[in-house]
């Protein structure tokens, strides 16, 4: 699993106390980035997280991918000297644990930032300062206070989006926070407590529908209604019953299209000659091209979309993704072993700098598999690391898979 050097965050160590999703998602970019990134676990049976069935089956795996472990009971006195050797020589700590939580294990900001003055403390959290802020909150709960429920759902119903979005969001809203107090430590010589919170993300996310409230003062129409600020812009199916999404949102486009798929009526009606038109014509207008999309296989409407410019797309499951010719161009879509025998092939970072991406290089970890190097690279002795182990404070696994990761 090598990945192109020198990665961009070479040389930065983060201490990561989190689960779920917002904190192993900002801990993940930063690792993918090259910093190196351990991840706190408790003892005996590590992150709740890697326990998880259902929808939760893959987030220890994906968000954990390029990280070490050390398990570790933070409530033992014994392991105080060894959470204080990492954070000296850490830069970044983060954790999206309850609000007091790490107070009370003596790991706040202001006790840390004593032992590490340039320390970049990054706390993920339900809400940002004001009323809710000790309030808890998961991705779920903001999308429906945010409105972006509301504005995903048909009217009446609203509905979550497909995916941990804000969790993602937020916690890359974090990474940026991270790396602009990086930049003023740079600076300063200082760290700082960075903070950003599943509600404001949400509320930045639907940014655009508030802007637009503002402009209009028309009570907000759900995405799902269709309410186009272009012509033709659906769900579209082909002849062997594929969906396939088409825009037209410009009138070069209209041309276009209307020459590929032979309409010169539709080309011929004044009506049709600008998007505005297009857009009042939509009642019968949508009708007459879904007609003219059905007539083709989706083979056939998906190259006649790629000829004549349009922005389009099919319409997949998740699954579907795995065979993308795009995604499989080069190794974007990299494989992770996961114990079991299990491959699985992940999504690269949204992202590429100089012709470089960032994806795996390092399996998911087992349950404290790094707590032994971690602890030396932190300078503890060897006496101090055995009796950590002998008194049940640490824990170190072995690697279920580190056989097939040799043989890549």
């Amino acid at each position: 699993m090598s990945e192109q050097a020198p990665l961009p965050l070479a040389g930065i160590k983060v201490l990561e106390f989190s689960h779920a999703v917002m904190g192993p998602s900002a801990g993940m970019i930063l690792a993918d980035l090259g910093a190196t990134v351990t991840k706190i676990e408790p003892v005996p049976d590590g992150d709740r997280t890697r326990h998880l069935q259902g929808v939760g089956i893959a987030f220890f795996p994906l968000f954990c991918r390029n990280k070490q472990s050390l398990a570790i009971d933070l409530k033992a006195p014994g392991s105080r000297p060894a959470i204080e050797a990492l954070v000296a020589q850490s830069d970044i700590l983060l954790e999206n644990f309850a609000l007091g939580t790490m107070d009370r294990l003596g790991l706040g900001y202001d006790e840390l930032s004593a032992i590490n003055p340039g320390l970049v403390y990054l706390q993920l959290k339900g809400f940002l300062s004001g009323p809710y802020e000790e309030r808890r909150a998961l991705d779920e709960i903001v999308q429906m206070m945010s409105g972006l429920a509301y504005m995903t759902g048909p009217p009446g119903r609203p509905l979550r989006a497909g995916a941990s979005v804000v969790d993602i969001m937020g916690g890359m809203a974090g990474v940026i926070g991270i790396l602009a107090a990086l930049r003023e430590r740079d600076a300063t010589g200082n760290g700082q407590l960075v903070k950003a919170a599943l509600f404001e993300t949400a509320v930045f996310a639907v940014g655009q529908h508030m802007v637009q409230h503002a402009i209009n003062g028309e009570p907000l129409v759900p995405m799902s209604v269709p309410n186009r600020a272009w012509g033709i812009y659906d769900t579209f199916e082909s002849a062997d019953g594929k969906p396939i999404f088409v825009g037209v949102v410009t009138d070069t486009q209209w041309l276009r299209f209307c020459d590929v798929f032979e309409r010169p009526d539709l080309l011929a009606d004044p009506r049709l000659n600008s998007n505005g038109g297009r857009v009042l014509e939509r009642e019968w207008l949508v009708g007459n091209v879904a007609e003219t999309c059905k007539s083709f296989s989706a083979d056939e409407l998906l190259a006649r979309c790629d000829q004549a410019q349009l922005a389009f797309g099919p319409v997949n499951k998740p699954e579907d993704l795995l065979d993308d010719p795009h995604l499989n161009e080069g190794g974007q879509l990299r494989v992770m072993n996961l114990p079991g025998g299990i491959q699985a092939k992940t999504p690269r970072l949204p992202l590429e700098m100089a012709g470089r991406s960032f994806s795996v290089r390092q399996d998911p970890p087992a349950i404290g598999e790094h707590s032994r190097q971690v602890l030396a690279d932190a300078g503890l002795s060897v006496e101090d690391i055995e009796a950590l182990f002998e008194a049940g404070h640490v824990l170190e696994t072995e690697s279920e898979i580190s056989s097939s990761i040799a043989e890549l």
